[in-house]
């Protein structure tokens, strides 16, 4: 008599657009679904942006963005923003709407030119691979900013990007990411070469702890994004077998290493209200200013989590009125430098 085979079934379900299936399957669901009907996230005029690949090898783009500004004639090149979309680390990409949209809107507004960075994701790719792509991807960058005799860089960054004026940016877990390519940077374990990052900034950061901060106990109303489901993002994106006090989650773990001897750029903490991870963004801040580092924190009470890249509203445009003074002041820091 055979052996009797059970079929696979669904160990974890994200939201309906992702299920992990108890043979290591994967079944992925269109994530057009998870956009609020109506959402409308319209181009903004005269910025210019084109894709280009920088991993060939697992064919991972990054999509550059520029606005008329970005050459004058005879004028300073522009500071660059590197920006990491969110989606817990299992869902979302570079090109979808609000990300293109948010991207648009910097590179026009601040001014910028704006590198939306893909990376590969879980759990198909499990952490820490997206870090390994942030890694791949500064090394890209590196030689767009010192290319090697007979190479040439992209000519967009060529003639806009000014180096030495970089900045670190995503939402969510783009957020995380953020964090620890700077970290890295920091650490020496990422060497930029002649891109030098002169400030970091964290939209709604995705960290988690196994011990539940107060706005995850008693979320506040009305919150876009549950407990429920971070949880369940992390058990697919972590390690097998790691909780959310692996350092990749938690940034203050007990195996986490110590950001207090990292000569860490200034950080901007964006931390809306609504949101069942807000204290993990405070804690985050207050921290850093306990060792000395220099960071900003904007809150916004009645934000929801990654608000920065919903609909266009008095809070985004305080928003980018925000970033665009950090980024700016930190600028201009880094030519006095």
């Amino acid at each position: 008599m055979s052996g009797i085979t059970t079929a696979p079934h669904v160990v974890e379900d994200l939201l309906g657009v992702v299920q992990l299936l108890s043979d290591g399957s994967v079944v992925r669901a269109d994530e057009s679904v998870l956009t609020s009907p109506g959402a409308t996230f319209p181009d903004v005029p005269a910025v210019q942006w084109r894709d280009v690949v920088y991993d060939p090898a697992r064919g991972l783009g990054v999509r550059l963005y520029r606005s008329p500004v970005a050459a004058p004639k005879g004028g300073r090149r522009l500071p660059v923003l590197v920006y990491f979309h969110g989606g817990a680390y299992c869902i979302g990409a570079y090109d979808q709407p609000g990300f293109h949209a948010f991207c648009q809107h910097v590179a026009a507004e601040v001014p910028a030119v704006v590198l939306s960075v893909q990376y590969r994701l879980a759990p198909e790719h499990r952490l820490p691979a997206a870090i390994e792509d942030a890694a791949t991807f500064f090394s890209w960058l590196r030689a767009q900013a010192a290319p090697a005799p007979g190479a040439a860089a992209n000519p967009w960054l060529a003639e806009s990007a000014d180096f030495s004026r970089t900045f670190v940016s995503g939402v969510s877990a783009g957020a995380n990411l953020a964090h620890h390519v700077v970290v890295r940077i920091a650490s020496g374990q990422i060497v930029p070469g002649p891109v030098r990052v002169a400030g970091y900034v964290l939209f709604s950061a995705f960290f988690g702890s196994d011990e539940r901060v107060a706005s995850e106990s008693h979320p506040p109303a009305g919150v876009s994004v549950t407990v429920e489901s971070l949880d369940i993002a992390w058990r697919m994106a972590l390690p097998l077998g790691a909780t959310r006090d692996h350092p990749l989650a938690n940034p203050f773990g007990l195996d986490s290493p110590s950001l207090e001897p990292l000569p860490l750029p200034p950080a901007l903490v964006v931390a809306p209200g609504r949101d069942v991870l807000y204290d993990h963004m405070l804690r985050y801040a207050a921290r850093l200013k306990e060792m000395g580092k220099a960071v900003e924190l904007a809150e916004f009470a009645g934000e929801r989590h990654g608000f920065s890249v919903g609909q266009w509203s008095e809070a985004t445009e305080e928003l980018m009125r925000i970033l665009k003074q950090f980024i700016n002041h930190g600028a201009a820091a880094a030519v006095l430098k």
